[in-house]
């Protein structure tokens, strides 16, 4: 994982250009809204990137918690929403102190393919203990075991294509090829799980769990688990 948290922690050139920023944490934004159980929930989004538009999550909750591996990110973070009350930054070691049963609400997405199997029945563990009775875990953007690199490129152009920025992305795609995260995907490999797989690694965390009808974000390949603490 630390070769892929010093990435994000980097310049990188995932994202094409803003636009490509902006639609990409306004969708998950969006996404995530319905789910929000209420005005003075708590929610935590654990790897939560840049999130643009997280002050969207705030405005439906009590109380947002963005976590993020990356220095950089937490300190962008922290500027960007230092006006923010409701929204704390904090690192994934802070989340020891939480207490049991405090987050209505946690999402992780886009998140698991980096981790390594055993990271993340660790953090499905933690999650069950922080989740209320009731609670939902959100497990969004699971890479499928027969979903190809091509399929991530025909996600990406459409994605260009709807929201405006489709030439930007195939100029985007060649430097991606040229990158660091091209390097690491094919040295260090992107964890990938079957519904089987995921249901049955998340049943062992203490979790009942369920594929949702579509995925949070734009890839229409990758699945969403809801799952709820037994």
């Amino acid at each position: 994982m630390g070769d892929w948290i010093a990435f994000w922690d980097s310049k990188h050139a995932i994202y094409v250009n803003a636009r490509h920023l902006e639609v990409h944490y306004r969708r998950i934004a969006d996404d995530v809204l319905r789910y929000v159980p209420s005005r003075t929930a708590t929610v935590l989004d654990y790897g939560c990137g840049e999130a643009l538009h997280a002050d969207r999550i705030a405005s439906a909750a009590g109380h947002l918690i963005l976590v993020d591996a990356a220095p950089s990110v937490r300190e962008s973070l922290a500027a960007r929403f230092k006006d923010r009350p409701n929204i704390q930054i904090r690192s994934p070691q802070d989340l020891s102190a939480l207490p049991d049963r405090s987050v209505d609400l946690v999402l992780m997405h886009s998140v698991a393919q980096y981790l390594k199997p055993a990271q993340l029945s660790a953090l499905l563990v933690l999650f069950r203990r922080l989740l209320k009775p009731g609670g939902l875990l959100i497990l969004g953007d699971v890479l499928r075991p027969n979903v190809s690199a091509f399929t991530d490129v025909l996600a990406l152009l459409w994605f260009g294509v709807t929201n405006g920025f489709f030439f930007a992305a195939l100029s985007g795609l060649t430097r991606t090829l040229l990158s660091d995260y091209r390097r690491l995907r094919s040295t260090l490999g992107l964890a990938r799980y079957s519904r089987a797989e995921m249901e049955a690694r998340l049943d062992a965390a203490g979790f009942s769990a369920t594929p949702a009808r579509r995925n949070i974000g734009h890839h229409w390949a990758r699945m969403t688990f809801l799952a709820r603490p037994v």
